[in-house]
């Protein structure tokens, strides 16, 4: 996928102003409209133009995209990285029909690029049905430890929410907030917080903020859903001969038999160790991926017990290839 410079789209600095990125985008589609322009390159341009200035227009998906950085530039291979819009907070996701999230209307006729979509979605048009009055639910994603999905836990989270200030210039107001978190949410899910969302007008009431839950990178586990993974190295006459071992999980260790003439790759299960159940769910499992580690040979004794077991085997790991 290749990087898009919305900025140079439009012919505006990273500095500009809404307005100027107003003005710039209306000067140019109607240099580039397909219906009155003399350009070959007229109906693709236009489509860059209005995709550029749904971002750009935008202060919300404008602060998430500014996040990328500057150094990218146009046309570069590109992957979001993981959880990138983590920490920011959004008004009016998922109130369309689409999946972007991001509140807003992608004007009709324009195309949504692979680098939009990646970034936000699928954009769908916004939901005119909410009463005036009241206030806009808002939406954030925020990363919690594993351990916090055992246990539960009470952390205090910040969050930026873009805005425009006085001069036209996007920046960021950023709010701390007390978060319960219940035992067993797993990643994906949502927490609401009732009143946290925008202000309503006309004395109307506050809307809710929405908390997607997504887990930071563990040292040691990975998620899948409901299941846990940990990777454990086994030295090569543990996997032969079979032992007993402590293995961690995400809440303490517990005691693990490991089969005789084990592999690596073989998969072994704990049952019900991984996210916990909840109510809208059962728990999880904990799947441990055996690894054989070879030890070192550094020192003369080492080396030689590596000579007396190619003496004592007849084992050639080559011998399922042609020629071996």
């Amino acid at each position: 996928m290749e990087y898009k410079d919305y900025y140079q789209v439009l012919g505006v600095l990273r500095t500009a102003t809404q307005d100027e990125i107003k003005q710039a985008y209306r000067k140019l589609a109607r240099k580039y409209h397909p219906d009155v322009s003399k350009h070959t390159d007229a109906e693709e341009r236009f489509k860059e133009l209005g995709e550029a200035n749904e971002v750009l227009k935008d202060p919300e998906k404008r602060a998430a995209y500014d996040q990328m950085g500057s150094q990218w530039k146009n046309g570069q291979d590109f992957q979001p990285p993981p959880n990138w819009d983590a920490g920011f907070e959004f008004g009016g996701r998922g109130s369309g029909g689409g999946q972007d999230g991001f509140g807003g209307q992608f004007e009709q006729g324009f195309g949504n690029s692979d680098f939009f979509e990646s970034l936000f979605g699928r954009q769908g048009r916004q939901s005119t049905q909410q009463a005036p009055a009241q206030g806009q639910d808002h939406h954030a994603k925020i990363l919690i430890d594993l351990e916090d999905a055992y246990r539960g836990a009470k952390r205090s989270i910040s969050l930026k929410l873009p805005t425009v200030d006085a001069q036209g210039h996007v920046v960021m107001i950023e709010r701390t907030l007390d978060v319960s978190i219940p035992k067993g949410i797993r990643a994906g899910q949502h927490l609401r917080l009732a009143g946290q969302g925008g202000l309503g007008t006309r004395a109307g009431a506050a809307g809710d903020l929405f908390l997607e839950i997504a887990f930071k990178p563990h040292l040691l586990f990975r998620v899948d859903d409901l299941d846990v993974y940990l990777t454990l190295p086994l030295a090569p006459w543990e996997a032969a001969l079979g032992a007993t071992i402590q293995v961690l999980t995400p809440e303490g260790s517990v005691s693990l038999t490991i089969p005789a003439h084990s592999k690596a790759g073989r998969k072994l299960r704990l049952k019900g160790k991984g996210i916990p159940s909840s109510s809208s769910h059962a728990a999880g499992d904990q799947y441990v991926v055996l690894e054989i580690a070879l030890p070192p040979a550094n020192t003369e004794p080492e080396k030689d017990a590596y000579r007396a077991m190619a003496q004592a085997f007849d084992f050639n790991p080559r011998s399922h290839m042609p020629n071996h």
